[in-house]
């Protein structure tokens, strides 16, 4: 069986990679093949078609994008949706042109509505606006799902989707302003921690709700919502036909996440909120119950969690290898 994993240099393509590399060495016979942004285009049409033709994949686990926190989305609204457009239907058309009949894409929690009831079903899909900050990036992940839908309709293929919540964990980004809350803010506290700082800033009032997800969770719960029987799966998605949430079913505030970040880095100052930079959506928590249903729950506690990120990058940042 032959995997394409498309993102294996990003933090979740890398993790689903371990996995799959992990079930090779237990005597699975899989082959995987993987390919640098360097080495292949995802936005390129006429390479991915090459690609897809020239390996001819079993199975493709979509795990590439061009993803950022609230200032990189608001910033550049026009590369998150046309990249994530390009990147989408490149490797699903040309996946199913090459023969491909097994596919799992993997989206965001923000293609809900900003005022979805909470938790967030997958009926809740295109029933309400989106948040403004990240609506780009978020039409991009729908026509994501709306590909996978529209070939399963047509053609027969078994191409799914699952929508994670936020993710963290080794292989993040950690820029100060480019990445996402958890690992600027974890970013953030280290470097106030080494400096004996007396106080950190966090933007927006605090207020808001997230759910966290440990990206070896998520990889977990990829591969095991790819291996469903079609008909599990089916039984348990539609009328959806095509996406599923993966979350752990728990959120906090913002405010208690800086909480828990500034006790893992050892920062002991004052936490203050900036309310005049954006909050962004109020709360966001996924509806896990069909997954659930069909088996899979997060194992990774939070605060476990956040020390294994920190180890993480504490041990890249002394070999000078962070991603940001």
């Amino acid at each position: 069986m032959k995997y394409y994993v498309a993102g294996h240099r990003g933090m979740v393509g890398g993790a689903i990679l371990r996995r799959l590399e992990a079930r090779r060495e237990a005597g699975e016979p899989i082959e995987i093949v993987t390919r640098s942004h360097s080495e292949l285009d995802l936005a390129s049409q006429a390479a991915v078609r090459d690609f897809m033709q020239t390996e001819r994949p079993d199975v493709v686990i979509l795990a590439a994008a061009k993803v950022g926190g609230i200032l990189a989305n608001d910033t550049f609204p026009a590369e998150f949706i046309y990249d994530n457009l390009m990147i989408e239907a490149n490797v699903i058309h040309q996946a199913f042109a090459a023969g491909v009949t097994r596919l799992l894409q993997l989206g965001s929690s923000c293609i809900y509505p900003r005022e979805a009831a909470q938790p967030m079903s997958e009926e809740a899909l295109l029933t309400g606006p989106l948040e403004p900050t990240n609506e780009p990036y978020a039409i991009a992940k729908i026509a994501g799902i709306k590909l996978c839908e529209s070939y399963n309709r047509q053609y027969g293929v078994d191409y799914r989707s699952v929508m994670p919540t936020n993710l963290y964990g080794p292989g993040d980004n950690f820029h100060p302003e480019k990445s996402h809350v958890l690992p600027a803010l974890m970013r953030r506290f280290h470097e106030a921690a080494q400096e004996g700082l007396d106080e950190v800033v966090i933007w927006g009032t605090g207020r808001p709700r997230r759910e966290f997800l440990h990206v070896d969770d998520m990889a977990e719960a990829s591969l095991f919502v790819l291996d469903l029987a079609p008909d599990t799966y089916a039984a348990n998605t539609r009328p959806m036909l095509s996406h599923i949430n993966v979350g752990c079913g728990e959120d906090v505030s913002i405010m208690d996440l800086a909480g828990m970040i500034a006790e893992v880095t050892g920062f002991e100052g004052r936490i203050t909120c900036d309310p005049s930079k954006p909050d962004g959506t109020p709360r966001k928590l996924m509806d896990v119950s069909r997954l659930s249903r069909m088996g899979w729950r997060a194992r990774i506690p939070l605060r476990d969690g956040l020390r294994d990120t920190y180890a993480w990058f504490l041990d890249r940042s002394a070999k000078g290898d962070l991603r940001d």
